[in-house]
Order: C-alpha cells, then structure tokens, then sequence
C-alpha cells in the first residue's frame, strides 16, 4: 500500500513540475484578421481561449486532454456565438475518443445531440476551419505516427476527423491525409478543405507556420510566442459585427443579369475581397485554372446563341474558368460542366478557350465584380474586374 500511496505522488509531482507552454496562433486573410488564438499546454492538457470569424463570430473555451499517440482522448468547448439566436447562442460540446470510436454530445438551450462513431483504430482528431491549435495537433499526432512507423517523406499518414461546429451536425467521421515532407514540412488535405494546405515545424512537431494558398481557405497562419487578449478581441469582432448588421459571408455570392440582343445572361459567382493581397501571381497562380470567383464555380448561362471571346456557344448553361497569365492578361475558359465546387474543374468538358482582352484600372476593385456591358444592339462584352486588372471578352448575338 505505502508503495501505490509513494508511486501516487511520484506521478502527481511528475505531472505537477511538467512547466506550462504558453503559445498562440493568429489566422490572416490578406490584411484581416480572422482568428486569435491564446493556447496554455501542460503535459498532456491544453487549454485555449480562441475567437473567430468565419464568417459568424465565434468565442470558445476549450480544453483537451491527449493521449500517448499525440490524439485527443478528451475534448470539451463552450462556444459562444453573439448573432445566434438566443437557444443557440450558446453551446457545450464534449468529444471523447478511444482507439475504436468517437462519442460527441453537443449541448444548448434547445437540447442535446448525441453521437457515436467508428474509427477503425485510426487515430480521431477535431475539426474546425479556423481553430489552428487543433490544426497543430492533426500535424502532430500524424507526424508522431509517422516517426513511429519509420514513413519515408512523401509518404501519407491517415487520420479521421469529426466536427463541432452547428453547419457540421449531420455529417459522420470525414477522412484527412497528413504528407510529411523534407525540410520540416508538411502538407494536409481532408474532405473539408478542398485542396493541399502546406505547414512547417520546428523539430518538436510544434506548427510554426501554416498556409492555405493551394486550398479554398487562403489563411496564412503563424504562432505566437506573446499571446494575445482574446476577450478583448472577441468584443471587438462582435462589436463590429452588431454594427455591419449580422454575420456576412467571407465571399457572398452574387448574381449579374442583363441581355444584348435576343440572348438573355445570368451569372452566379462568389465575390472575394483582394484584402490588400497579390492577387494576379499571387493567390491566382499564373498558368492555373482559377474558378473566377471563390467557392462554388462561377455558374453562367444565355438563353440564346452567342459567340463569346471568338467561341461559338450555345443557348444553355455553362461555367466560366480562366487562366492568368504571366503577361499580365487571361484566357477564358467555357465549361459544359455544372453545379460543381470551384475546386472541381474538368477540361474534359470544355466548350474551348480563347483569350481575354486586359486594362489596367485606374483605382483598385475591392471586390471582385463580373458584369455584362452591352455595346449596341447585338454587341456587348462579358467583363471582369477586381484589384487592378479588368478582363473582358466580346460577345456577339446573331
């Protein structure tokens, strides 16, 4: 007995002298700001104050508890969401993890959601945009996989992903891919992301850097050694989000109509911000198909025939990609292909390409805009302007 009482307090003083890491992350979208977060670790235990907005702001408490692979065992988050309704403004998500299963209750005013499900053996880990300390333990928990089973760079480690946020509620386990690279990097890619984001590391497996260039969310991360006053940001978001009336989308979809001629036009696509990034070379990587627009591909259709950039295109429903070029001008793309994510480009069914006439703008477009000019009574011209540039292309209606 004295020796389970000797071995008891060995272990408590053990867990007790393991020294506190505090650290943060910080998540910027261009010039904006979009998450902060304050992380303090102990051992095994994480504890973090983190606010988001993505686009509804968000402040959660959370803490995790994580077991000898680098998994979580234990989650519990209390988000706070100030635009929700009142029975949902608030909401308590407890996770636990076992090497078989996941079990999730999820809590507000309205009641509780309970889930379960199988994991296969395969290490389980939380989900969440914008929350980039669990970015940082998806990496590490792989890595340490990784390490255990000798992987060879390049090779892929396999994890599950569960959810906590309301959007996520109907959807099970979701498979992600951790690809550990030379150099201290790492690439990621899940069902969620569409796309490769790309992270470095120190040589403890702690995330130093994460970026979204090559994926729908084009955050650049980076931790923080000062950590920062959440709640004093957290009242600023929702301040600022009071006052803009409601939560926005980061890109909102929009839609252009207008006819030249006989021929009917309707375009819906999402219109980014520039957010003082480089958008030509920048975010739009030269010689790549951009979806002309964010998230959805850009959805284009004309009730009668048209030639459009010299291409002949029928009356019908279509999507419009194009291709920025290092000269500074475009190639557009028509596309048979519809209702697909802006990730989901097929040249198998292209109608053609054909090149797009460029001008520099003498003031900067925010907002990425699409529009149809008409130019007499059967000429007009498909258009395209955001930060400096405007692409467009003729179109003509027999």
């Amino acid at each position: 007995m004295k020796r389970l009482v000797v071995l008891a307090v060995a272990l408590a003083t053990s867990s007790c002298s393991t020294p506190a890491e505090q650290y943060g992350f910080v998540a910027k979208l261009g010039r904006d700001t979009v998450s902060v977060e304050h992380v303090t670790r102990t051992g095994d235990r994480l504890v973090s104050d983190e606010v988001d907005r993505f686009p509804r702001v968000r402040q959660r408490h959370t803490e995790i508890t994580l077991g000898p692979d680098g998994g979580i065992r234990h989650l519990a988050m209390d988000i706070t969401t100030p635009s929700e309704p009142p029975a949902q403004r608030v909401r308590h998500v407890v996770a636990d993890v076992s090497r078989d299963s996941v079990h999730i209750t999820k809590t507000d005013s309205t009641g509780t959601k309970t889930s379960a499900f199988a994991t296969g053996g395969t290490i389980a880990m939380a989900h969440l945009p914008q929350m980039y300390s669990l970015y940082d333990l998806y990496f590490a928990a792989a890595l340490q996989r990784a390490d255990s089973l000798k992987l060879a760079a390049g090779d892929s480690v396999r994890l599950r992903q569960f959810y906590i946020d309301r959007e996520f509620d109907r959807f099970p386990l979701h498979e992600g891919f951790v690809r550990p690279l030379k150099g201290g990097r790492a690439e990621i890619r899940h069902d969620w992301l569409s796309g490769i984001g790309e992270a470095t590391f120190d040589s403890a497996h702690h995330m130093l850097t994460y970026n979204g260039a090559r994926t729908t969310y084009k955050v650049d991360v980076t931790r923080l050694k000062e950590t920062p006053d959440i709640a004093a940001i957290g009242a600023r978001f929702a301040e600022a989000e009071a006052k803009s009336g409601g939560a926005k989308q980061l890109s909102v979809r929009d839609t252009a109509r207008a006819s030249v001629g006989a021929a009917t036009f309707w375009i819906d696509y999402g219109r980014p911000l520039a957010r003082g990034r480089v958008l030509a070379g920048g975010i739009l990587p030269y010689n790549l198909v951009w979806r002309t627009g964010a998230n959805a591909a850009t959805q284009f259709s004309t009730s009668a025939p048209i030639t459009l950039a010299g291409l002949k295109v029928p009356a019908g429903k279509y999507t419009l990609w194009t291709v920025p070029r290092e000269n500074g001008g475009a190639e557009l793309v028509v596309n048979k292909q519809t209702g697909q994510w802006g990730t989901e480009y097929d040249d198998a069914h292209d109608l053609g390409m054909a090149k797009m006439s460029t001008e520099t703008l003498p003031s900067p477009v925010e907002e990425f805009t699409i529009s149809i000019v008409p130019a007499g009574a059967n000429k007009g011209s498909l258009v395209m302007e955001w930060g400096s540039f405007r692409w467009s292309a003729p179109i003509s209606v027999p």
